[in-house]
């Protein structure tokens, strides 16, 4: 079936990216699985991260990945209409079984199902708890787990801090994995400490050999606090996360009640 949307899209972003000289390295393209298919696992720390995670699998085997996304975003009057006219998944976080379905249909039919197990965007920027959707829906469809990393894409847009989506010259990596294969007796839970580990492993290798370092006292902020950066730990960010999750579910009953 031909693809309209998503071409242009990537033909776009791809523009974008070398009119500001995002400096993309691509570890481990030869991962990704040629046909069939995959559920791609990516970290969140970083608003573009779709983009990015997207980008490895296309280069890595003309793969277009299908995201899950809440589905907010679909409803959007502009990016509604392209998340829709790239197949991505919209999650309903009051009911995720449709979407998990809708996954599991796609990875069966031989798609690229991308998922960020984080659920959202990790201000310490180290690996927060994973959900076990991405291992079940791995088991479901005997489909490998494609683990992938990125690393730089949150000095562009992340949480908390301000839009630099002009900033030049950023590196960025984008490291994918090797498959990871279930066996029918392998449990989700088992499966996703498994994922998390080698995901750990690979964060590390990618902040280790990140080409740049803080330009300043003042920039060590898009570092981990383990590093010598300034954001927040693993702790403290989850303590924010559970504040401002309190907040929207106060600012949401007190609309219904008006």
């Amino acid at each position: 079936m031909a693809e309209f949307v998503y071409p242009p899209v990537i033909r776009a972003a791809l523009t974008v990216f070398r009119a500001l000289d995002v400096q993309i390295t691509i570890i481990g393209a030869e991962n990704v699985p040629a046909t069939g298919g995959a559920v791609l696992v990516s970290n969140h720390i970083s608003y573009l991260d779709f983009l990015f995670a997207g980008l490895g699998g296309y280069r890595g085997g003309k793969r277009k990945t299908r995201f899950m996304a809440k589905d907010d975003v679909f409803r959007h009057s502009v990016s509604g209409p392209l998340m829709r006219g790239m197949k991505h998944i919209p999650v309903d976080r009051t009911d995720g079984q449709p979407a998990y379905d809708a996954a599991v249909r796609a990875l069966r039919a031989g798609e690229v199902v991308g998922v960020f197990p984080e659920a959202t965007i990790s201000r310490s920027f180290t690996l927060k708890k994973f959900k076990t959707g991405a291992a079940r829906m791995a088991a479901d469809s005997d489909t490998p787990l494609l683990p992938v990393i990125l690393w730089g894409t949150q000095q562009l847009w992340t949480k908390g801090r301000p839009k630099t989506l002009t900033k030049r010259h950023v590196p960025v990596t984008i490291m994918i994995g090797e498959p990871i294969r279930l066996e029918p007796t392998d449990k989700p839970v088992m499966v996703t400490r498994r994922l998390r580990a080698t995901m750990t492993e690979m964060l590390d290798r990618a902040q280790r050999d990140y080409p740049v370092a803080p330009a300043g006292p003042e920039d060590t902020w898009w570092l981990p606090a383990h590093l010598g950066g300034t954001a927040p730990t693993l702790e403290v960010a989850e303590a924010e996360d559970e504040q401002e999750a309190a907040e929207k579910a106060a600012r949401r009953a007190a609309a219904a009640g008006s």
